[in-house]
């Protein structure tokens, strides 16, 4: 037994930075770790004051996805209960105004690729890799991987990875698009908090628009698009933040956004 909380919340300025910490599972998802991880993704998400979120885990893992061993104990009945949590934690980080950054460490693999995929952007160390491995066990993803994986890497290779529940490692995550950065794993920590402090100092309502606007942009054609984006666009258009950004422009120096 150990006394420690299984989710480190800690902030740094304008990031807050969430860490799975079971280690000694890989971060397996028990349903203590997913409740406390959907208590804080509703704390940190409704905080104005908080700009960037950075999701990790501690020892060398991301997340080895649920905890089978705690889930084989549970009646097949309450199973729709407890995927809903696990959903809580998808929906938390698309509609959050802010950005994610997962940064991957070790395995990223079944609902903890999910979780990664979730996010708008993923850092991974040289050694970590994400694996949609539900097949392996006669499952299928359902944490988003069907929707995430074709819309990232394309229908044929999304066909492979989830048929086969294929490794992909750092390397090929990048070269596929389900990585943006591949960093030395003791490198992982900083690049993910420089990312992430990059991104505080950005304009949190825009963010927010082009988010919303992105994952929108899954449904509907081309017109759906351009209207949604003349939509928030006229919304910015009215915002301190968008009057800062062309004063800090006209006068050489770096723009302070507010939220405004």
């Amino acid at each position: 037994m150990t006394d420690e909380p299984v989710l480190l919340l800690d902030r740094a300025g304008a990031v807050a930075t969430l860490t799975l910490n079971r280690p000694s599972t890989k971060n397996a998802l028990s349903r203590e770790l997913v409740r406390a991880l959907g208590e804080a993704l509703e704390e940190v998400t409704a905080d104005a004051s908080v700009r960037a979120v950075v999701l990790t885990g501690a020892g060398r893992s991301f997340c080895s996805g649920a905890d089978l061993k705690s889930a084989m104990g549970e009646a097949q009945a309450g199973m729709d209960e407890r995927i809903e949590e696990f959903h809580r934690l998808i929906r938390a980080i698309v509609r959050a105004p802010q950005p994610f950054v997962a940064a991957v460490d070790g395995p990223a693999v079944g609902f903890g690729a999910d979780l990664a995929l979730a996010c708008d952007l993923r850092i991974l160390a040289d050694t970590g890799y994400i694996q949609e491995k539900f097949v392996k066990i006669g499952l299928m993803p359902d944490g988003g991987g069907t929707f995430w994986v074709p819309r990232l890497v394309g229908l044929g290779r999304a066909m492979e990875f989830l048929l086969l529940g294929t490794k992909i490692d750092a390397n090929l995550a990048l070269e596929v698009g389900l990585a943006n950065r591949v960093v030395a794993h003791d490198a992982l920590a900083d690049s993910a908090a420089s990312l992430a402090t990059e991104l505080a100092g950005g304009p949190p309502l825009a963010f927010a628009a082009i988010k919303r606007s992105v994952r929108d942009s899954f449904n509907g054609n081309v017109e759906a698009a351009l209207d949604r984006e003349k939509a928030e666009q006229l919304k910015l258009l009215g915002s301190k933040d968008m009057m800062e950004g062309v004063m800090a422009w006209a006068q050489h120096r770096p723009p302070k956004f507010t939220g405004e």
